[in-house]
């Protein structure tokens, strides 16, 4: 199996897989494929034709990859995006595994649940989308968007139901959880040369759970200044991890060996 997506020579989910294959005993491989833009559909036949048993979609594929499977879980087909294909009984099977990811992310870094809190989500793409969605299934008591687009902000915040709705700065300090789902902080893109923060360090306090999507670098700009004063602070790597691991049960039907996966990235990350 494997990952396509382009630029994709950089993605960790052949490595996350391969050590959960070795911790599983299983002779199976991850591979990085890459595809262009435009040919979604082209690779899907491909995994079709040589009976790849799973598949993780990166950018810019997710949308795509929605369109060319021949069924998808309900989580994929409220964001209308797909980021695990798994091959099920002759069909292609469409998946969203980010947000579940992203909650068993928080619970295990800052035994954190989303339940009755109110949460803030900066951003409104893709990533963005699949984090509030979850919030609001799990239970959030508000899930506020923050995006400089209001028109993607609303399409966003609409997918959390009655509980969402377009913020503004001003909602910070009172938000339990803030997620920041922007590239704002990437190493080499989405940061300014001064390290720009997506909101006002300023209104980050003790209490707080602050959680960037960001992976790499490990403590990006936001989450210096949330844990300077005094937030938790919680990095990208878990999501990535965590949705790797829930994918990985659904090709493989075995439960993810979430530990040595947890290993090699840290591992990786140190390199």
């Amino acid at each position: 199996m494997g990952v396509i997506g382009d630029p994709v020579a950089h993605s960790l989910s052949p490595l996350l897989h391969n050590a959960a294959f070795d911790a599983l005993g299983l002779d199976w491989v991850s591979v990085a494929f890459p595809v262009g833009a435009g040919s979604t559909a082209d690779a899907l036949t491909g995994m079709r034709a040589l009976r790849i048993a799973g598949l993780s979609v990166t950018m810019p594929h997710k949308d795509s990859a929605f369109a060319a499977v021949d069924d998808t879980t309900e989580v994929a087909r409220r964001l209308r995006a797909v980021n695990c294909v798994t091959w099920r009984e002759g069909a292609l099977v469409g998946d969203s595994t980010d947000g579940g990811g992203f909650l068993a992310a928080l619970r295990r870094s800052a035994g954190f649940d989303p339940g009755a809190k109110r949460c803030l989500v900066i951003g409104a793409g893709g990533a963005a989308r699949a984090v509030i969605l979850a919030l609001a299934e799990a239970g959030a008591a508000e899930v506020v968007v923050l995006n400089r687009t209001a028109a993607r902000a609303e399409v966003a915040a609409a997918l959390a139901g009655a509980v969402g709705r377009v913020g503004s700065d001003a909602d910070v300090p009172g938000a339990e959880l803030v997620v920041q789902a922007t590239p704002i902080g990437m190493a080499d893109g989405g940061a300014s040369p001064s390290g720009e923060l997506p909101v006002d360090p300023g209104a980050l306090h003790g209490g707080q759970v602050v959680a960037d999507l960001v992976y790499y670098p490990a403590q990006t700009p936001l989450l210096a200044a949330a844990t300077a004063r005094g937030a938790v602070a919680v990095g990208g790597l878990g999501m990535l991890v965590h949705q790797a691991a829930l994918a990985l049960e659904q090709w493989t039907g075995r439960v993810a060996p979430v530990e040595a996966m947890w290993a090699a990235a840290r591992g990786q990350m140190l390199l």
